[in-house]
C-alpha cells in the first residue's frame, strides 16, 4: 500500500470538508480508513502496528466530525420545509410556486401579517469600480416604496431608532464603492509588481515557450554553495555585480562588459557560477540551450533569438546564460554549414552586439550574456570578440576538494575515522562533478550491506534507524576505485593553450 496515496486521499478529505464537500469528504475519509485497514494486515512489527491503529483512530473520529455536521445540516433543511409548508406530512402537502401565485388571499385582519412571497433567489452581480444601485427612498408616510400601503400593512413610527438604522444603512451604502476601489487599487498593484511581457505583435505561442523553458525567476544559488573557484568569483563580481550595484561609476569606458565566457572541462561548475551570479544579482535568469532556440519552421529560430533579448530588455536587469554556446555558434563558413545555421548565428551575433550592456537611459537596466563551452576552439571569431572577458575554469585545488566533501556530506552521517583531507589529496584530477558522484556512491556503501541478500518484502520491514548508518573510510576507498576521474591530462593542455592564446582574465 502507497503511504503516499493515504497521505494524498487524507488530504483530499480534509480539504474537502474545509471547502464544505462534506458528502465527497466522506468518501475520501471511508477510502483511506480501508487503505489503513490492508496497510495493518502487512505489518509485522507490533510498535509501528500501534501507531498505525493510532492513526486510524484520529481519521475515524475526524470523520464522525464530519458526519455530525452532516446531520445538523440536514436537520436544518427539514425545518425550513416545514416552516414553509401547509403543516402536514405528506410531501403534498407542502405548498409549490404554482400554488402561491394561484392562491387568493381571503380578506385578512389588519393587524395580521401576509404570507411571505416567494422569492426566486439570484445571485447579485458583481460590484465593480463602486457603482451601485441607488438606494429606494422610503415612503414618507410609512408605507412601502413603490406602491400605495394596504390595510394589511403595518404602519411603523418613524422614530430614532429608525431614523438611526437609516442613516446607518446610508454609511454602509457610502463605505462599500470605496471597499471595491480598495480591492481594484491592490490588484493593479500585484501586477505591476509582477509584471508580465506583453505577447502583442508577437507569435504568442513563442512567448509562452520562452516563458515556460528559460526564464527562472530565482535561481537560489549562492556563491557559498560553489567550492574554491576564487578566481572565478571575483572576476565575475567585478564584472557583472558590482555594475549592478554601482550603475553610476561603471560608465564610459569603465561601462560593464558586454559578455563573459567561461572554458573548462565538464563537471567544474560553470552553469552554478551563472546562477549565483543570478541569484546575487538578484537578476531574471534566462538558461538557454541549443535545443530552446531551434524550430524546424524556416524563420522561426531567428525570431526566438530576437524575442529572447527583447524579453530580457523588458525584464533588465537580466542574466542570459548559454550553456555549450559552441553547439548554437560554431564557426561560420564550414562545408557542413547549413544555412539556417548560419542565419541563426548572424541574428544572434547582431543581438548581442546591439541589446547588451545597459538599455535605455536607466544604466541599473543591465543584460548580461553569460556563455559556458567545453569546446572554445570551436566557436566562431565573432562571437569571440563579443564576449570580452574569457575566464578559465579549472579542475578544484586540494582546498576546493575538501571543501566540496563538506558540501556533498553535509547531510550525512560520517564515522569519526574519516580524514577528508586524506580524501581529497586521493581525489587530484576530479572534477566537482566525479567529487560528488564519490560522495554518493560512498554513501550507498552502508545500505548495500545492511539489505545484501535480503528480499524486497525483508528490506520493506527493515526499521529506518537500521538503514541510516554512518559512512567510514572504507567506504570512501571502495567508491574511488568504482568512480574514475573524466577529464584527462591532454585535455587539460588544450585548455591551458588555448586560454594562453585567447584568454582575457
Amino acid at each position: 500500500m502507497s503511504l503516499t496515496e493515504i497521505s494524498e486521499n487524507t488530504k483530499m478529505g480534509r480539504e474537502n470538508a474545509l471547502l464544505g464537500n462534506y458528502d465527497t469528504s466522506l468518501v475520501y475519509y471511508q477510502g483511506v480508513i480501508q487503505q489503513i485497514q490492508k496497510l495493518l494486515l502487512t505489518i509485522k512489527d507490533p510498535s509501528r502496528k500501534q501507531k498505525w491503529q493510532q492513526v486510524r483512530q484520529e481519521i475515524v473520529a475526524e470523520m464522525e466530525h464530519v458526519k455530525d455536521i452532516t446531520q445538523i445540516l440536514s436537520s436544518f433543511k427539514a425545518e425550513n420545509n416545514r416552516a414553509y409548508g401547509r403543516g402536514g406530512d405528506n410531501p403534498g402537502d407542502f405548498w409549490s410556486h404554482d400554488d402561491y401565485c394561484r392562491h387568493e388571499e381571503p380578506t385578512r385582519d389588519p393587524d395580521v401579517w401576509p404570507p411571505p412571497t416567494p422569492v426566486e433567489h439570484k445571485p447579485s452581480p458583481p460590484i465593480r469600480g463602486g457603482v451601485r444601485a441607488a438606494a429606494r427612498k422610503p415612503d414618507p408616510k410609512g408605507g412601502r416604496a413603490g406602491r400605495a400601503p394596504s390595510g394589511n400593512d403595518r404602519v411603523r413610527p418613524a422614530g430614532n431608532a429608525d431614523r438611526r438604522g437609516a442613516d446607518r444603512g446610508r454609511d454602509n451604502r457610502a463605505e462599500r464603492p470605496v471597499r471595491g476601489k480598495d480591492r481594484e487599487k491592490k490588484a493593479a498593484d500585484e501586477e505591476e509588481k509582477e509584471k508580465r511581457f506583453d505577447p502583442s505583435g508577437y507569435d504568442k505561442d513563442l512567448v509562452e515557450n520562452l516563458e515556460r523553458d528559460i526564464v527562472q525567476k530565482n535561481p537560489n544559488v549562492h556563491w557559498d554553495d560553489i567550492a574554491d573557484l576564487t578566481t572565478a568569483k571575483k572576476l565575475l563580481e567585478e564584472a557583472v555585480v558590482l555594475p549592478m550595484m554601482l550603475p553610476e561609476f561603471f560608465q564610459g569606458i569603465r561601462r560593464p562588459w558586454k559578455g563573459v565566457l567561461m572554458v573548462g572541462p565538464p563537471g567544474t561548475g560553470k552553469t552554478m557560477l551563472a546562477k549565483a551570479v543570478a541569484t546575487e544579482c538578484h537578476t531574471t535568469f534566462f538558461n538557454v540551450s541549443s535545443s530552446s532556440l531551434t524550430s524546424k519552421y524556416r524563420g522561426e529560430s531567428e525570431k526566438l533569438v530576437r524575442l529572447l533579448f527583447e524579453m530580457a530588455q523588458f525584464y533588465a536587469p537580466s542574466t542570459i546564460f548559454i550553456d555549450e554556446i559552441d553547439s548554437i555558434c560554431s564557426k561560420r563558413g564550414s562545408d557542413s554549414e547549413h544555412e539556417a545555421s548560419r542565419r541563426v548565428k548572424s541574428e544572434l551575433l547582431v543581438q548581442m552586439d546591439g541589446v547588451t550592456g545597459a538599455t535605455g537611459n536607466d544604466p541599473s537596466k543591465i543584460v548580461m550574456v553569460l556563455a559556458a563551452t567545453n569546446f572554445p576552439w570551436d566557436i566562431d571569431e565573432a562571437l569571440r570578440r563579443r564576449l570580452e572577458k574569457r575566464i578559465y575554469i579549472p579542475l578544484p585545488t586540494v582546498v576546493g576538494r575538501e571543501e566540496l566533501l563538506k558540501i556533498n556530506l553535509k547531510e550525512v552521517e560520517i564515522d569519526s575515522s574519516i580524514n577528508l583531507t586524506m580524501i581529497a589529496e586521493k581525489l587530484d584530477g576530479y572534477s566537482g562533478a566525479d567529487i560528488t558522484n564519490v560522495c554518493r556512491d560512498a554513501a550507498m556503501m552502508p545500505f548495500r550491506r545492511r539489505i545484501q541478500g535480503l528480499t524486497p518484502e525483508e528490506i520493506r520491514n527493515v526499521p529506518k534507524e537500521e538503514l541510516i548508518l554512518p559512512v567510514s573510510m572504507a567506504d570512501f576507498e571502495e567508491a574511488m576505485n568504482k568512480v574514475s576521474k573524466s577529464v584527462s591530462k591532454a585535455d587539460l593542455e588544450k585548455y591551458e593553450a588555448w586560454m594562453k592564446e585567447f584568454g582575457s582574465t
